[in-house]
């Protein structure tokens, strides 16, 4: 799907008139459908341009240890998506890990995995889903978990407003046999 930066600016103005505020009257408003376009377009939607396979694919490496009991963790990584109910962002870390067959990947590479999903219209939920599922599937690891810890603004600045409320999710994918260790990998609390 093309993005129509014009249609979104348009959008952008009109939805400010339409809650009473007027771009050509309010100086600080000026130029704001450009840069709020810019914003979702180039950087919180970035990662619609990119297929999150491709990002892993030409990254593995045979891995010296195949057969060990060697185990991968990348922690605090911070991550900030767009939650697609109320368009606000929710931030805060991730964890990644997994234990490998034949094939790492490098830290950087899974960073940016978590970046390429979360920079979407997508819920917390999915976006530790697909890193598993993609690292899963390209790396073919014995399994793979991802921890997300996120502040969210919907909860935070509307509705109930609760200041420091944390939406922890954690997405598994491998045989049942190895989710406890996983899971006790990537924090999981109790």
């Amino acid at each position: 799907m093309s993005v129509d930066r014009l249609a979104a600016e348009r959008a952008i103005e009109a939805f400010l008139r339409a809650i009473g505020r007027d771009p050509d009257l309010e100086p600080e408003l000026r130029g704001t459908a450009a840069r709020v376009t810019a914003a979702y377009v180039d950087e919180l939607c970035e990662g619609y341009a990119k297929d999150p396979s491709s990002v892993v694919r030409p990254h593995l490496v045979p891995h010296p240890g195949a057969g060990s009991t060697a185990v991968v963790a990348l922690r605090e990584v911070t991550v900030t998506t767009m939650c697609p109910h109320h368009l606000m962002p929710a931030s805060g870390v991730g964890t990644i890990a997994y234990a490998p067959r034949d094939k790492l990947v490098g830290l950087g590479v899974m960073a940016e995995l978590l970046d390429v999903l979360a920079h979407r219209l997508t819920l917390q939920e999915e976006i530790g889903e697909r890193v598993a599922e993609v690292l899963a599937v390209e790396l073919g690891a014995r399994w793979v978990a991802c921890r997300l810890v996120l502040h969210h603004a919907c909860v935070s600045a509307r509705g109930e407003r609760k200041h420091g409320a944390v939406a922890e999710t954690v997405a598994f994918v491998g045989d049942a046999r190895d989710r406890s260790e996983a899971l006790a990998l990537v924090g999981e609390r109790a």
